[in-house]
């Protein structure tokens, strides 16, 4: 026992040493420091406690491990997959897919300087990249638009209109909660604004508005359009342009928050019509907000279009600072809503590709795929039915077609695709594994093809 108390470890720079010696790519040399002591100093607790000694070239490579696990780490979660549920924004895995053209303009914007508040001719501050901004007034007719980091944050910006202490009057109809356990109500109170509910939850009408309207109590009235669920029966919802030109008549600002949003319209690709920033400007509103990475089809950003002094308010509001975007966000915002401007969205927006895709080529390749995977009992193309999701368009669904897949448990084949070299998500549908392929990107076809080789393969005992 002496004797193994006496061992000691080799000395931290000694294996700093045969660390460099065997590192791909430099590092700081804090952290190889770091990470070099806690190895010793384990060592060291292990000798203490009978353990054998290693050689120092052994607790090298114990650092380099540690240093390779920590590169991995930060991607830990963020694994690609191949969504094959038939959910077009599916809020589990990070709602739409960026078009290229966003993802290239992300990249060059992360990648070097630029000038995002200068101004290249006179070599002066200048106002803050407005391209997205821009884009935003020529799509939907608005006098100005902002760009914040999300849409809960434009819509808190907008109710801040209202002043300190100010009634919001929201119909009761349209209390809702917006995901994520945030709700109208608490956005409306954090905003330091005070509500003034009207009507009742299934019937409000524009003259429900009239008297907390008329005594002053309500100097904003809030719009929330119900993107993310569906009334049904004996409803009824104020006209939008009466309620605007009662709200104007007693001096209050309108707020319509859409949520979702649409530039396109939804009807075009079999939808029910969504109403669009543009309409409910027409009809009176004086701000639009809404979401950037729903039915837009970009990355997460709350866009905010309307009247010029009162974006120009919202520019001033300290707030705002806390809320606006990065030049990587704004970036690629603005190459999404170029799309739209150029003709191109429902070609190159993922979002509006899946939406507007024909069922008849959906079944040409649901066909293809069942060839590619074989003659395998219990594989068969089927017909069913996609969902837009990420709270839009709620008990809408589109014609589709995939593969549906009934070979022991559902459960657990699910599983073996999910976990395999390229993860399929899928869903179970009368008991069997359905692969939507609305939602797969035709470039993945092959990848998806092969995964399910593999997982059928594991199923019937193949490994």
């Amino acid at each position: 026992m002496a004797a193994q108390r006496s061992l000691r470890p080799p000395a931290v720079e000694a294996v700093l040493v045969a660390v460099r010696a065997v590192l791909d790519a430099p590092r700081e040399h804090g952290v190889l420091a770091a990470t070099a002591r806690t190895v010793v100093a384990e060592e060291r607790a292990q000798l203490r406690d009978g353990g054998h000694p290693r050689s120092v070239d052994s607790l090298a490579a114990e650092v380099v491990g540690r240093l390779g696990a920590a590169d991995r780490a930060w991607s830990a979660g963020l694994t690609p997959v191949i969504n094959a549920t038939g959910v077009v924004i599916h809020t589990n895995l990070g709602r739409a897919p960026w078009p290229r053209a966003a993802i290239e303009a992300a990249r060059v914007a992360a990648a070097d300087p630029l000038l995002l508040e200068l101004d290249r001719a006179t070599g002066r501050r200048g106002h803050r990249y407005r391209a997205a901004e821009a884009l935003l007034v020529e799509l939907t007719g608005a006098e100005d638009a902002l760009v914040t980091n999300n849409n809960a944050a434009a819509v808190a910006l907008a109710v801040g209109l209202a002043g300190r202490g100010g009634g919001v009057a929201v119909s009761r109809g349209e209390l809702l909660e917006i995901g994520g356990g945030v709700r109208i109500p608490e956005i409306v109170r954090r905003a330091g604004a005070r509500l003034v509910e009207v009507g009742t939850t299934n019937r409000t009408r524009a003259a429900d508005f009239e008297a907390p309207l008329a005594d002053r109590r309500a100097r904003l009235v809030l719009r929330v359009h119900r993107s993310n669920f569906r009334q049904e029966g004996f409803t009824e919802d104020p006209d939008p342009a009466a309620l605007a030109e009662l709200a104007h008549a007693h001096g209050a600002v309108v707020v319509d928050d859409l949520g979702s949003g649409a530039l396109l319209d939804a009807a075009s690709v079999g939808l029910a019509h969504e109403p669009t920033p543009s309409e409910r400007l027409a009809a009176g509103a004086d701000i639009v907000t809404f979401s950037g990475d729903k039915l837009v089809g970009g990355p997460q950003a709350g866009l905010v279009v309307g009247r010029a002094d009162l974006i120009a308010r919202l520019r001033r509001d300290p707030l705002a600072r806390a809320m606006r975007p990065d030049k990587a966000t704004l970036a690629a915002v603005a190459a999404t809503l170029g799309l739209y401007a150029a003709g191109r969205a429902t070609t190159e927006i993922p979002v509006w590709r899946m939406l507007a895709t024909p069922v008849d080529e959906l079944r040409a390749r649901a066909m293809s795929l069942a060839s590619a995977v074989g003659s395998r009992d219990g594989v068969t193309v089927a017909d069913l039915r996609s969902t837009v999701g990420g709270g839009s368009l709620p008990g809408e669904t589109l014609e589709s077609v995939g593969l549906a897949v009934r070979v022991g448990s559902a459960d657990r084949l699910l599983g073996r695709l999910r976990t395999g070299e390229a993860a399929v998500i899928g869903r179970i549908e009368d008991g069997a594994v359905v692969l939507d392929l609305r939602t797969v990107d035709p470039a993945r076809d092959d990848e998806l093809a092969a995964a399910l080789r593999s997982a059928l393969r594991s199923a019937n005992g193949g490994g």
